[in-house]
């Protein structure tokens, strides 16, 4: 029986089956499916009476930080595209066999209208505002910038960094002092890998946005803190994120010679979220399997 505590086999640890799907992708048609903490993850009581926005929530990290955070007590709402419906449903059952209220708020980031309905229809449904765990992001593979298209470039700008500026803009009039930002970067933003230019890119900028953000939202008592995730199981990865010859030795490279799986992010989110992280804000945490984030 393998030790369920060694980090290097804690987890799935081996080849993974070549395999791709049509952008956004699904988790429920991964193999394997990723641990999103569904039966895995069990809560404290960390952000009980909280109100939560989670972007992405429908699958991978997202997902992940969903579920964790209902257990730990908050009602969440989560946005995701709509052809992600049918994983959406499932998170929506999973916060709600926590006991918590669920909100889904389909809808396309990459529209500025549509984050500022994401903001009001969030804190009219859970009635108040705590936490914005923004989390949705694109990636596609490509290694010759002579091929890297203008569209590509602009959809992964539109979905990774503007939707931040968007959100944080529209919600400032409903968070309070103690009111939680995290965003997320990626180990991209230290070690860019050469076939994602433009995704690495948009997580640099996360990343110094996260700071400067952190620094005039201080003084209001609200915290902006990032995460940073290294080689994580996702839908991502298979939609285009990774080279289809990367996929079967996906995340052995790194020291702990696995990729993560989401709901080994999910105890990082909950953290800066929660009130025991109030001396927290401007930092970056790195889940990276050991690649260094500095």
């Amino acid at each position: 029986m393998e030790n369920s505590l060694n980090p290097l086999t804690k987890y799935y640890h081996q080849d993974y089956p070549i395999q791709s799907q049509t952008e956004p992708g699904l988790q429920a048609n991964l193999d394997p499916i990723p641990d999103a903490g569904e039966t895995s993850y069990h809560g404290s009581g960390q952000l009980k009476g909280k109100k939560a926005l989670v972007t992405g929530g429908d699958s991978g990290i997202g997902r992940a930080t969903a579920i964790a955070f209902a257990r730990e007590g908050a009602d969440v709402a989560i946005n995701y595209l709509p052809e992600e419906q049918t994983d959406a449903q499932e998170v929506k059952h999973w916060i709600e066999e926590a006991g918590q209220t669920a909100v889904l708020i389909p809808g396309d980031l990459k529209s500025e209208d549509f984050n500022k309905e994401l903001i009001e229809t969030a804190y009219q449904k859970l009635h108040g505002l705590d936490i914005l765990a923004l989390i949705a992001g694109k990636q596609q593979a490509e290694p010759d910038i002579t091929n890297l298209s203008t569209q590509n470039i602009k959809e992964t700008f539109e979905t990774n960094v503007y939707p931040i500026l968007w959100t944080v803009k529209a919600a400032m009039k409903y968070l309070k002092p103690g009111a939680s930002i995290i965003t997320t970067t990626s180990i991209q933003a230290y070690q860019p890998s050469p076939f994602l230019l433009d995704y690495a890119a948009t997580k640099g900028a996360i990343h110094t946005l996260t700071q400067a953000l952190s620094a005039q939202l201080a003084k209001r008592g609200i915290r902006v803190n990032t995460v940073a995730p290294g080689p994580i199981w996702t839908p991502l990865q298979v939609v285009g994120g990774q080279p289809q010859e990367n996929i079967p030795k996906f995340g052995q490279s790194k020291p702990l010679q696995r990729a993560g799986q989401p709901v080994e992010l999910a105890p990082v989110y909950v953290f800066l979220a929660s009130d025991r992280a109030s001396y927290v804000t401007g930092q970056s945490y790195g889940v990276t399997g050991g690649d260094f984030t500095n």
